[in-house]
């Protein structure tokens, strides 16, 4: 049977945008991916929340399908995937733009596969970024990555390096610091959720960003300012304006 990459979780009869979420995964698998995987069910909350956010607004919230597990070296299935369910959501839906959601693997195919014309911003969370990762197509893109420092299974330097690279190559970066939290997300949880939801309401024009964390994205290539800020705890997100 085909594979389908895209999972469409709710979709507006108007769509003016679109969020996709991508979970985590392996540096090596071919194994088939089941919903009850730790790595899917964890991004499941950081959906739901998302979802929440942008009820009643023109917004599609859609999952990225893997084929298998792993990345799998050269093969870089994951960014596969999620190139494709890109293209399938432009069949869908039309030239909408499209924020990515990734986490660790998730967050490396969404940080690979940002220059497609559709994406508009990515939210990384705890990215994988080995070192030598591409960066050019970042160029004109706002990037967000929130990365512990306690992190022990992708390295938060690397998610440094990559983000000052980026911004070297006129990528629009921002580097939030979760301190005291882990790979999983699971300490500090709401603060995760919570900081992730308002980005995308931001990146999506719904509601203002954060201030310190819009002025980190207008920074331009001016050095490393914005890419070690501290995530305060999250405070509940204010009224979404009207339209």
């Amino acid at each position: 049977m085909e594979h389908r990459a895209l999972v469409l979780r709710t979709r507006p009869a108007e769509v003016r945008a679109a969020v996709l979420v991508l979970h985590g995964g392996r540096a090596d698998g071919l194994g088939v991916v089941k919903p009850w995987h730790p790595a899917a069910v964890r991004m499941r909350p950081f959906r739901r929340a998302i979802e929440r956010a942008v009820q009643g607004r023109a917004v599609a919230v859609g999952e990225v399908r893997y084929r298998h597990r792993g990345w799998n070296g050269s093969r870089a299935d994951a960014a596969q995937d999620a190139a494709a369910a890109l293209e399938e959501l432009e069949a869908a839906l039309g030239p909408v733009p499209v924020v990515l959601v990734g986490h660790s693997m998730g967050g490396r195919a969404a940080l690979r596969v940002a220059g497609h014309p559709a994406v508009d911003s990515v939210v990384a969370l705890a990215p994988w970024c080995p070192e030598g990762e591409p960066v050019a197509h970042l160029a004109g893109r706002r990037v967000v990555v929130l990365h512990s420092d306690r992190d022990g299974v992708t390295d938060p330097e690397g998610s440094w390096e990559f983000a000052l690279r980026a911004r070297a190559r006129g990528a629009r970066v921002c580097r939030l610091v979760v301190a005291g939290s882990d790979h999983a997300m699971l300490r500090r949880a709401g603060d995760w959720h919570k900081a992730t939801t308002r980005l995308v309401r931001g990146l999506l024009g719904l509601a203002d960003l954060p201030q310190d964390v819009a002025d980190a994205l207008d920074e331009g290539d001016r050095g490393a300012g914005g890419l070690k800020l501290a995530l305060g705890p999250a405070r509940e997100p204010g009224p979404v304006p009207a339209p």
